[in-house]
């Protein structure tokens, strides 16, 4: 859809046409209209194209990252990504193409930015770019809030479900970075650029100010990405330590299952043995399984302790030292607490 902007401001110098959601008649008209390459619009439809800045013969084109519309994510509010917004700059008019919808324009569109040098075209691109990255910021705050949310529910239980949230958090990080580092060698470059010339004082501020803010937001992006790689890790170790107790306890109770199946097997051999002909010989054989069966899960667990208890006195004796009064205490400790599981 293209569609002529009103005038930001009552000294505006040039024309603003704002191309959203583009379709194919979209397309002819501004190949016709307004000259655009096809190979350039190609560029722009690509939902994987970088940032950069390059000079045609009529017009400079600025293809940046933004962030899409919040409201395209409210099935999946924790998925967040960037689309690339092409900014044609001519001598009196400026046309911006985005494939689908963005907030940062929309924000232009309602008049939201303020104090904002959008009075030039250099004004206006870099107040662009500003705007996006403020919204970066605010996304990547809103990004960890729900991080510690999920946290929150995986402290209580371990579910899938959970799991699946801080992978969604984990790949919308990733893509809010690269956006952000993009946009972050684009500002740089317009410093230099012959293409983009920046005369007024207001302009060279209000870019210097993007470029600090933007380096927070990548430091931001980074940090909440470590410390998601980290609660990952810490949380694969968790799940792997349940499974280790719970496959230890599946193996207690299949060994202290060994002991009542070997009296049963035996008197369920088809020879005559003591006692088959009472009646109610079961009800003996029935009790004295189930004492076999406490009997070797104690066992089991009493010989799994002093194992644990002499494997700790190797070590002592191992590094060549006496034993201190608090590994003694320790030792006493870990010897109690193990009786009392038992």
């Amino acid at each position: 859809m293209i569609t002529k902007r009103e005038k930001l401001t009552e000294n505006q110098l040039y024309e603003w046409i704002d191309v959203r959601e583009m379709d194919k008649d979209d397309i002819k008209i501004l190949q016709e209209e307004y000259s655009l390459s096809s190979e350039l619009l190609a560029d722009i439809m690509d939902i994987d194209e970088q940032s950069r800045i390059e000079k045609d013969d009529d017009y400079t084109v600025i293809i940046c990252r933004v962030p899409a519309d919040e409201e395209e994510d409210e099935e999946n509010p924790l998925e967040r990504r960037s689309l690339p917004l092409g900014i044609v700059l001519f001598c009196d008019k400026i046309i911006t193409l985005c494939r689908g919808d963005s907030v940062v324009v929309e924000d232009f569109r309602r008049g939201r930015v303020r104090r904002a040098p959008v009075s030039t075209k250099e004004g206006f691109v870099i107040s662009l770019l500003s705007r996006a990255t403020l919204v970066y910021i605010r996304l990547l705050k809103y990004i960890n809030r729900q991080k510690d949310l999920v946290e929150e529910q995986l402290n209580k239980s371990i579910m899938n479900y959970e799991l699946i949230q801080l992978l969604t958090i984990q790949k919308s990080l990733v893509y809010l970075t690269t956006s952000v580092t993009g946009n972050q060698m684009l500002l740089e470059k317009l410093q230099k650029t012959p293409y983009f010339k920046i005369t007024g004082e207001d302009e060279m501020e209000y870019l210097e100010d993007t470029l600090t803010d933007n380096l927070q937001a990548i430091e931001m992006a980074k940090t909440y990405q470590d410390i998601l790689t980290g609660t990952m890790d810490a949380y694969a170790s968790v799940i792997g330590n349940n499974m280790n107790v719970i496959m230890k306890r599946l193996t207690i109770i299949s060994l202290s299952l060994m002991f009542p199946t070997f009296i049963t097997g035996f008197f369920g051999m088809n020879v005559a043995l003591p006692g088959t002909a009472w009646r109610y010989a079961w009800i003996i054989l029935l009790a004295l399984c189930l004492l076999v069966g406490i009997g070797g899960v104690l066992f089991i667990q009493i010989y799994n302790n002093r194992s644990i208890l002499k494997a700790n006195s190797r070590i002592i004796k191992k590094r060549g030292r006496r034993r201190t009064a608090s590994q003694i205490k320790y030792l006493r400790r870990k010897k109690a607490s193990l009786k009392s599981d038992d």
